[in-house]
């Protein structure tokens, strides 16, 4: 099936196999290897992409199901001399071990914040009326789909905190 999306900017049109994950046409088809397979059955999150501003488990998404879609790759949010402010604060803050689920816990985080800003409550929320509030187990909450086998979870927490504006 012919499939166009937007790409981290730039318009691609890709033939697929009706059964090709969004995940395995980015890196297979499009050579964007950021985005990792690792359990590739939605637990693990290392997999997380934007679609539409809204982070998804790429593993679990038919890619054909997104055409039209603006997808957003941790090679879209910045690279080189232009990351990201949550790229920066993940290397200020050392939040990586081995790297592997970097890419998804930054893209995650990305949309948490912008889902915490929306006023979006999660799970944490302790007022449903009033704004977000971003307290450790707020964010906790929010990241709990992005699994760090290495436990770099307080260096994550620093992170996303230095980007939210909160006080470590």
């Amino acid at each position: 099936m012919k499939t166009t999306m937007t790409v981290n900017g730039e318009a691609r049109t890709l033939d697929l196999d009706p059964r090709t994950s969004l995940l395995d046409a980015l890196r297979e088809h499009l050579n964007l290897k950021g985005s990792k397979k690792g359990c590739d059955h939605g637990q693990c999150g290392a997999c997380t992409v934007l679609v539409n501003g809204a982070r998804i488990n790429a593993c679990l998404s038919l890619a054909v199901m997104h055409d039209g879609d603006a997808v957003t790759t941790i090679e879209g949010l910045g690279s080189g001399e232009n990351l990201h402010p949550m790229q920066a604060a993940f290397l200020e803050h050392d939040a990586f071990q081995c790297g592997y689920c970097t890419p998804g816990q930054i893209c995650s985080a990305v949309a948490m914040l912008a889902e915490a800003e929306a006023g979006a409550a999660s799970h944490a929320t302790a007022d449903l009326t009033a704004p977000v509030v971003l307290t450790d187990d707020e964010i906790r909450e929010r990241l709990s789909g992005n699994i760090c086998r290495c436990s770099a979870y307080p260096q994550i927490l620093a992170a996303v905190r230095a980007v939210a504006g909160e006080p470590a």
